[in-house]
């Protein structure tokens, strides 16, 4: 048996956050604290955070900057811009962990299932022919082969000195 009860509270609601989870305050991001919000690449619309509870290894989530829950309120380049960072974290998730597949979705609303209906994000979930998917449901217990620490440091070094590459 597994036991993650930080994970239990997220559950619960009972980790408490004022304001949205996605949007940090300004001295926050100046002093780069990226293992707070976890951010590993940033556009002057978008970002690419880490997963703090993670389906699989490499599980992100691609975001707007700005605070917004419904996806036709995005303005054309917060789209744009958006689409070509979901992308980016494509490649990113198959340069580093090279999976067989992957999940990728965006819930709009909490009728949908949003956890977060105020501000949209997707998530990106690389897979693999066996990667235990049917855990959950068998044990009630989902098993993922990486800690946080490590996908950080690993997008980390990816992002450095990262460049965006012509479409292909």
């Amino acid at each position: 048996m597994f036991f993650r009860p930080g994970r239990l509270k997220y559950v619960r609601k009972l980790m408490k956050k004022e304001g949205c989870v996605f949007c940090y305050r300004d001295d926050v991001v100046k002093k780069d604290q990226i293992e707070e919000n976890l951010c590993v690449y940033k556009t002057k619309y978008s970002q690419i955070v880490i997963n703090k509870f993670p389906y699989n290894s490499g599980h992100l989530l691609i975001l707007p900057l700005r605070h917004c829950g419904d996806f036709l309120s995005l303005q054309a380049q917060e789209y744009a811009d958006l689409m070509q960072t979901l992308k980016i974290a494509v490649q990113a998730v198959t340069d580093i962990y090279n999976p067989q597949g992957y999940n990728l979705g965006l819930n709009n609303g909490s009728a949908s299932g949003a956890g977060i209906p105020d501000h949209l994000h997707f998530h990106l979930v690389p897979r693999w022919n066996g990667d235990l998917n049917f855990f959950p449901l068998i044990a009630e217990t989902k098993l993922v082969v990486e800690n946080i620490e490590d996908t950080l440091d690993v997008f980390k070094k990816y992002f450095k000195n990262y460049k965006v590459k012509e479409s292909r």
